[in-house]
């Protein structure tokens, strides 16, 4: 299975932007997946994820109530919504499954983590 991160660009703060995470294959439905991002001289971090069914969530502390995210098995796609964007959400922001065996809770990431999509945010 592989991922294609999209959506990103530039706008300044407070603006809006929605990112789409494309999977191959069928399996996409089955496991729990998650939004990561890594601002330049930053180690990656764990964004949000979402539960296999889509009936789970969660979210870093510092995008709680701007930043939604959701997915659509029929198109195996997965989403984040991002408003109020702040300049410190400036970053590549990726999408990974979790391993099998592991929830959204405990989600251990994939070693796949493709190109992902740039956001860059001005003040």
């Amino acid at each position: 299975v592989q991922l294609q991160a999209s959506g990103g660009g530039s706008v300044q703060a407070g603006g809006s932007l929605r990112l789409s995470c494309a999977a191959s294959g069928s399996t996409f439905r089955y496991y729990a997946i998650g939004w990561y991002r890594q601002a330049p001289g930053e180690q990656r971090e764990m964004v949000a994820r979402i539960s296999s069914d889509s009936s789970m969530t969660t979210y870093a502390d510092s995008v709680k109530g701007r930043l939604t995210i959701s997915r659509d098995n029929n198109k195996n796609t997965l989403y984040l919504q991002m408003n109020s964007l702040k300049p410190e959400d400036t970053a590549i922001y990726y999408c990974n499954f979790c391993l099998d065996g592991t929830t959204y809770i405990t989600c251990l990431p994939s070693d796949y983590w493709g190109q992902g999509t740039q956001v860059t945010v001005s003040s």
